[in-house]
């Protein structure tokens, strides 16, 4: 098996009003440490960033491992665009948020080894809040069960192969993804779960910035 990562940072921060990938934590970007967990694994021969040339400049520390694509207008065409620059030879593609920047090397093993197994893995956790659901004006109207429902992470990892398809079916059709398990359901295929126990938010508002700081 050999691995690689796409990094999607392509992004324009809108809701934070300024770069959230620039922002520093212990010295480096928030990108820099999303990529660097992935630079640093060995057992990944290649990591796409979808990103910049100004943001991929940040990166000129991380080693021979990277290369850098533009982005497009949706998420999935910067997936799209990472999965057609991957090396011939790559059976197995971890795709990550950039705003992530604190996933573990531990959690990367894990659902690499997962995808292995199934084609198709995901870091996710369990949800754990009481959840309801409320009218249009915001009253509660009922309660949610919570049993067998998770909040999707990254990486969600898969083969190659599953993956490539699963993107054609996107191209050929109208339907919205969010994310890569999404777009595998678009063929009828699930993905393995794989619960996360540790820290891995990602960077959405200020709020979230500084609680790691």
């Amino acid at each position: 098996m050999s691995r690689a990562a796409i990094i999607v940072a392509s992004g324009s921060s809108r809701r934070m009003g300024f770069d959230k990938l620039a922002a520093l934590i212990d010295g480096n970007p928030v990108l820099w440490h999303s990529v660097r967990a992935f630079s640093s694994n060995s057992s990944i021969t290649q990591v796409v960033v979808v990103t910049p040339p100004e943001r991929f400049e940040w990166l000129s520390d991380l080693g021979g491992k990277l290369h850098r694509v533009d982005g497009g207008k949706e998420r999935s065409d910067s997936v799209n665009a990472g999965l057609v620059a991957l090396n011939p030879d790559i059976t197995h593609v971890a795709i990550h948020d950039g705003a992530r920047p604190l996933v573990s090397p531990q959690s990367i093993t894990a659902t690499f080894e997962a995808a292995q197994k199934t084609g198709a893995a995901a870091l996710a956790r369990r949800v754990t809040e009481t959840l309801k659901r409320s009218s249009p004006e915001g009253v509660t109207t009922e309660s949610v069960s919570r049993e067998n429902l998770w909040i999707m992470e990254t990486p969600q990892i898969f083969s190659r192969a599953l993956i490539k398809q699963a993107y054609q079916e996107v191209a050929s059709g109208d339907a919205q993804i969010t994310d890569e398990v999404s777009a595998l359901q678009l063929l009828g295929q699930g993905t393995t779960l794989v619960e996360n126990a540790q820290p891995n938010p990602k960077i959405t508002v200020q709020a979230d910035l500084d609680a790691l700081r």
